[in-house]
């Protein structure tokens, strides 16, 4: 057996342990089979340099390397997936939606996981949306293709995890972070919890069309476009009511709420459930979507956008045109 490095940090009151195990097979959790591990604190990027070929780990990336923004550990089947960037809301970077899909990839080549668990660190929000300074890059209709086809990617290959997926929601779960809840099997929420894509009011932006598709799938088409149209957020109760979260849950209990839910589906018949994952998808992502690149190269190539950049990012109101 290797030893193995642990990191611990404090992140607002939150005790969050970032483990890394260096070899495939040890299970069930990080660390908990071997208490007294001489392995000595060091940070991350310290301890990725000693470890052996990272084909041998089941949750590193050769080609990603882990950031502290995102954060994994394993207790026993059930692999919790932290985004952590407390301070701005857990707003996503693009390396941080680059290591949601590398986990996503880690947890189907690992037959002994059987939920995974996405969560945000903090207590205020679960995701607030993508990192909006990262807009300024943009310069064309182009650049919004590339970013919709991409968030299509990542957050799509939530949808196609073979085992289920949990998301434990306290706080916002706003644009991108919306649609990460809504890739999931499950959504378990603290009362606070706020859902929508507030685009119409924020950025002048648009979704992609299996954006669109999967909230109406969710929602039905009167309340999405009402959502988007006021760009209001919907609180707990009425995500509840919609169908939208299966269970509204006190913040003080909710981890543990989520971990009992989490073992017992990890109980349960792996096949059933894949298959019956898979089949509910394949029947959704039966209809053929119509193109919808035209829609959304006009609205990223519009003086709107770039105005709704600018003026968030300035910290005002935006000035819209229509252009």
């Amino acid at each position: 057996m290797r030893d193995c490095g642990t990191r611990t940090q404090e992140v607002h009151s939150e005790r969050v342990v970032a483990c890394v195990q260096f070899k495939f097979t040890l299970a069930p959790a990080l660390c908990a089979s071997h208490p007294g591990c001489p392995g000595p604190v060091r940070a991350r990027t310290q301890l990725l340099r000693s470890l052996p070929p990272l084909t041998q780990h089941p949750f590193v990336e050769p080609t990603a390397a882990p950031t502290d923004h995102v954060l994994v550990t394993r207790d026993g089947a059930i692999v919790t997936l932290t985004f952590n960037r407390p301070e701005a809301r857990n707003a996503m970077t693009w390396e941080m939606y680059q290591r949601l899909y590398d986990i996503c990839e880690e947890v189907d080549a690992d037959e002994s996981v059987r939920v995974l668990v996405l969560r945000g660190a903090g207590g205020k929000a679960f995701v607030a949306g993508t990192d909006i300074s990262q807009f300024t890059e943009f310069n064309s209709g182009e650049d919004g293709l590339r970013y919709e086809r991409d968030g299509d990617k990542r957050s799509g290959r939530i949808a196609r995890v073979k085992k289920p997926v949990i998301a434990q929601i306290q706080g916002f779960a706003v644009g991108g972070g919306f649609g990460i809840a809504a890739g999931a099997d499950l959504r378990i929420a603290t009362p606070d919890a706020r859902f929508g894509a507030p685009i119409a009011r924020t950025l002048g932006n648009c979704l992609s069309m299996q954006a669109y598709a999967r909230y109406l799938d969710l929602l039905g088409p009167s309340r999405l476009k009402e959502l988007i149209f006021t760009a209001r957020l919907m609180p707990a109760d009425e995500a509840l009511a919609a169908g939208f979260v299966h269970e509204i849950v006190p913040a003080d209990t909710i981890e543990a709420r989520v971990h009992e839910l989490a073992q017992t589906i990890a109980s349960h018949a792996p096949i059933t459930l894949w298959v019956t994952k898979e089949a509910v998808r394949r029947i959704q992502e039966s209809r053929a979507l119509p193109d919808g690149d035209d829609l959304i190269a006009t609205t990223y190539g519009s003086a709107d956008f770039r105005e709704g950049v600018r003026a968030f990012i300035d910290k005002r109101p935006p000035r819209w045109i229509g252009k």
